[in-house]
């Protein structure tokens, strides 16, 4: 009686880290949401769903999901210094439709 009682709670202990460890995993895969690198952008960015090209919709759908991140790095296409467009960030490329270009 005592061995199936601890083989119980073994097994639910066993359980319970095991689900524990799947959400710690969970968790760790997704994207950790840091503010502090941001240079300013604030707009909107474009719906995705207006392009056709693929790799132009998906590239906008990862800029919506994690704008943080390109907001905190620099546009190496000069935008940023072009009078024309006056781009704070990696970010600003994708509010217009120049990261589509």
């Amino acid at each position: 009686m005592k061995l199936r009682a601890a083989g119980y709670i073994s097994a639910v202990m066993l359980l319970a880290l095991l689900t524990l460890t799947a959400e710690a995993v969970q968790k760790s895969s997704l994207p950790v949401k840091d503010e502090s690198l941001r240079r300013g952008e604030s707009s909107a960015t474009l719906d995705p769903a207006q392009f056709r090209d693929t790799k132009v919709k998906d590239a906008y759908k990862v800029a919506r999901e994690i704008p943080w991140v390109l907001d905190g790095i620099y546009c190496y296409c000069q935008c940023e210094e072009s009078p024309a467009f006056r781009h704070k960030s990696l970010l600003s490329c994708y509010v217009d439709n120049h990261a589509a270009v």
